[in-house]
């Protein structure tokens, strides 16, 4: 019986995991707006309207070779993906790497 409560222990581990991941996204867009530390808004393919982010106060940023760059290395009109979750109706970017125009 012991071994079953581990079994089960496992699964229920196993489904939080799973619905944590499925909650993560990523976006892809032109930066339209930029607050340091604050705010990022996105222009995405018409005719979709601008996203905006909240930025985590632990996101990081990164070039297009994946290296670790400051926040004020970003400007509007640079393409970016975004790493973010839904916390309740916000989005919360936590990643933004450049990406090649």
């Amino acid at each position: 019986m012991h071994a079953q409560t581990r079994n089960v222990d496992g699964n229920i581990m196993i489904k939080s995991i799973l619905g944590v991941v499925c909650a993560a996204a990523l976006l892809i867009g032109t930066i339209k707006e930029y607050t340091p530390g604050s705010v990022l808004v996105l222009e995405t393919l018409a005719p979709t309207a601008p996203v905006q982010f909240k930025l985590s106060k632990n996101v990081t940023y990164a070039d297009t070779d994946g290296k670790t760059i400051e926040a004020a290395g970003l400007t509007t009109n640079q393409k970016v993906r975004v790493h973010y979750t839904k916390v309740g109706g916000d989005n919360v970017a936590d990643k933004v790497t450049l990406i090649g125009n």
